[in-house]
């Protein structure tokens, strides 16, 4: 690999990132992760999981809907993959099971998350695309530009539909202080005017 690629390469390693997390399960408990996702966004999945004997640990993974993308039970080591269908919150949940009659013990969980351009396999796409490093690189940084675009594009699509709603909210709060502000005037003048009538009716005023 040249000089170029080299850089290229060093470039892309600093802009993707891979989440990756640790944390020990509890017998008989359940650890969820939560996460908002684009639409047609692949993501990908590296858990392994404590041996314990007796205890079995099940992972599911599914959208704000209560759809299932992937599932498991009796885990120890493996991978999961989805593509996102919409803008929505995944999570992924990891639940220990411990026998009744036994007495458990917390289990260390860790799980590695890629997703959009971190989760392809360039290696592979090269091989059967016969391209060169180089040019596996440039198509990564390809990728990794148009889903920067997408992101800021979705960033300011939410900033005008939040602008919107601001906006809106504003409306609504400026009409009913108009109305409030009205409904005031009224019963005060109704209140001088009733007050007015009762004393002279009580002959207190002429």
């Amino acid at each position: 690999m040249d000089f170029t690629a080299q850089i290229i390469t060093v470039i892309a390693v600093l802009i993707i990132n891979v989440d990756g997390i640790m944390w020990k399960l509890q017998p008989n408990a359940q650890k969820c992760l939560k996460e908002e996702l684009q639409s047609d966004v692949l993501v990908t999945g590296d858990y392994e999981v404590q041996d314990a004997p007796g205890q079995k640990v099940d992972y599911v993974v599914r959208d704000s809907k209560g759809h299932i993308l992937s599932q498991k039970e009796d885990i120890s080591r493996g991978k999961f993959s989805f593509v996102t269908e919409n803008y929505d919150t995944f999570e992924i949940c990891f639940t220990s099971r411990v026998p009744p009659q036994q007495r458990g013990n917390a289990q260390e969980v860790s799980l590695v998350t890629k997703r959009g351009v971190e989760a392809k396999n360039y290696e592979g796409l090269g091989e059967a695309a016969k391209l060169k490093p180089l040019e596996v690189e440039l198509k990564r940084l390809e990728d990794l530009s148009d889903a920067i675009v997408q992101d800021f594009s979705q960033m300011r699509k939410r900033e005008e539909e939040m602008r919107d709603t601001n906006e809106s909210t504003n409306n609504r709060v400026l009409y009913f202080s108009i109305f409030s502000m009205c409904c005031l005037l009224g019963l005060a003048t109704w209140q001088v005017l009733y007050l007015r009538r009762f004393f002279k009716a009580k002959k207190l005023i002429e």
